[in-house]
């Protein structure tokens, strides 16, 4: 893994645990998540530098549909809650559209 994705991966993890007050058994699920995350949307990105286009846009989408669908499986509803919220909440602040 890239420095710069670890590093990403690292904030991401300490933010998401202190905010959903995960265990530890939560923790370590969601760095591995994080970690393949990141590694797949980097080689996307690398692969594909013009991101704004459709079909670069469609596969990261997929990433982070991937991504949702893994944390799905440790969190708790009220955990999940706000991890949707939170990642809604960078969604606007990146100018992204929520409903994706």
């Amino acid at each position: 893994m890239k420095p710069e994705v670890a590093k990403v991966v690292e904030n991401e993890l300490k933010r998401f645990a202190a905010e959903l007050n995960l265990s530890d058994a939560q923790k370590t699920q969601l760095k591995t998540v994080l970690e393949n995350a990141g590694e797949r949307m980097d080689a996307i990105r690398q692969k594909h530098p013009d991101v704004s286009k459709p079909e670069v846009m469609s596969k990261l989408k997929e990433v982070r549909n991937s991504l949702r669908e893994r944390v799905e499986k440790f969190l708790t509803p009220d955990q999940l809650a706000k991890w949707d919220a939170g990642i809604a909440k960078a969604k606007n602040f990146l100018g992204h559209t929520v409903t994706s």
